[in-house]
């Protein structure tokens, strides 16, 4: 997590250190991904001067010329407005490490590094590190609803943290006072899909629960303690964010407007309306096969291979075989799934000639969608 100035034109001479969850992470004894590094007493035609390209809009943020790491200058931040927009910055070369410490979230994300390796922890963020404890560093918290999303997706993903009393009251204060009313949709999902794919995804919901946030940032969610189990399930398996949406809102009745209101991705959305679908399919075979009945294998094999194609159909299984998968896999977090059973139909299935037998029946077009359904029904009957 060091870096040798000396080796290095672009920052040498400069005040810079290694901050949050770099910091963090390290703490905590996971491998290091990409390092977010503070600039003190810099300007940003200092940085422009050394190679750095900036990118940042609302306040001065740069890449590296050559690592392409971001580096932004020190700054404070003053409450101008609703939300988590309504802020000015203040970027000037007097900032301190400090002052830039202080405007952060949470005491484990306001620790920086020297480049010799040396903790600037003015917070004792690292006591909460060791402690492992969520605490806000300070009243301005409150001045940025999205800093209640982004606990709950860290406590998804630490999940032998806690979350500190205080922190908790303070968030749900925010609730009451309306900030939570402020957040875009957008800044929802991406909080909510990054916690999706977290360790423990119902810690997040837990967090926004007990907060009262989740009533306003996802009033139609239903069931939650249920998803959430069903979607912690969901991580210990792998499965994609699309299934992980799909479990936790299966409850949910008006899931499609849940869907419109955080403007959830296509993806996600066909996931959620496609895995009812599903499970009412999967229903329907072992009913013709009497899996959950305790019935003899004595059932007419028609009903169960008409069952096995209406599912393919609805789920659209022909085209998109690998989200057909997918989303058995997904069913499968719910109920067992012959994985390796599906995997023969989908393929006995699409082995169809679909082109032959229309060509077949060139001389009566009508009879072409039957035929090839009869075609399939055969080929299933037959493996």
């Amino acid at each position: 997590m060091t870096q040798d100035p000396k080796h290095d034109p672009a920052i040498e001479g400069l005040q810079v250190y290694i901050v949050g969850g770099a910091v963090r992470d390290a703490l905590l004894g996971f491998p290091p991904g990409d390092h977010d590094w503070v600039v003190v007493g810099a300007t940003p035609e200092d940085m422009v001067r050394r190679g750095f390209i900036p990118v940042g809009g609302d306040f001065p943020v740069f890449l590296h010329p050559r690592t392409k790491e971001e580096y932004a200058l020190a700054r404070t931040e003053r409450k101008s407005g609703r939300g988590y927009k309504g802020f000015t910055f203040y970027t000037g070369a007097d900032v301190t490490l400090e002052e830039d410490l202080r405007r952060r979230d949470l005491t484990v994300n306001a620790i920086a590094q020297t480049q010799d390796g040396e903790l600037v922890d003015p917070l004792d963020g690292a006591a909460d590190v060791r402690a492992r404890v969520f605490r806000h560093v300070g009243e301005a918290f409150q001045e940025d609803p999205v800093r209640i999303l982004r606990l709950g997706r860290f406590a998804a993903r630490f999940d032998d943290f806690t979350v500190a009393p205080e922190t908790l009251a303070l968030c749900q204060r925010m609730v009451q006072q309306g900030e939570a009313d402020a957040l875009v949709a957008e800044r929802v999902w991406k909080e909510l899909s990054r916690g999706l794919m977290a360790k423990k995804p119902s810690r997040m919901l837990d967090v926004l629960q007990d907060s009262g946030a989740l009533a306003r940032v996802m009033p139609e969610l239903q069931g939650v303690k249920e998803a959430g189990a069903d979607v912690d399930r969901a991580a210990e398996q792998g499965l994609s964010l699309a299934g992980r949406y799909a479990l936790l809102c299966r409850l949910t009745p008006e899931r499609e407007a849940l869907g419109r209101r955080m403007r959830v991705p296509t993806e996600c959305n066909d996931y959620a309306r496609l895995l009812p679908e599903v499970l009412s399919g999967l229903d329907a075979v072992d009913c013709t096969t009497g899996t959950h009945q305790g019935t003899h294998q004595d059932t007419h094999q028609g009903d169960a291979t008409e069952a096995q194609l209406a599912l393919m159909e609805r789920a659209d299984a022909l085209r998109k075989p690998e989200r057909f998968f997918d989303l058995l896999k997904t069913a499968s977090i719910l109920r067992p799934v012959d994985m390796a059973g599906w995997q023969s139909r989908v393929d006995a299935v699409r082995g169809v000639d679909a082109g032959a037998i229309a060509k077949a029946c060139a001389g009566d077009p009508a009879r072409i969608k039957d035929s090839v359904r009869r075609a399939r029904l055969d080929r299933l009957r037959a493996g």
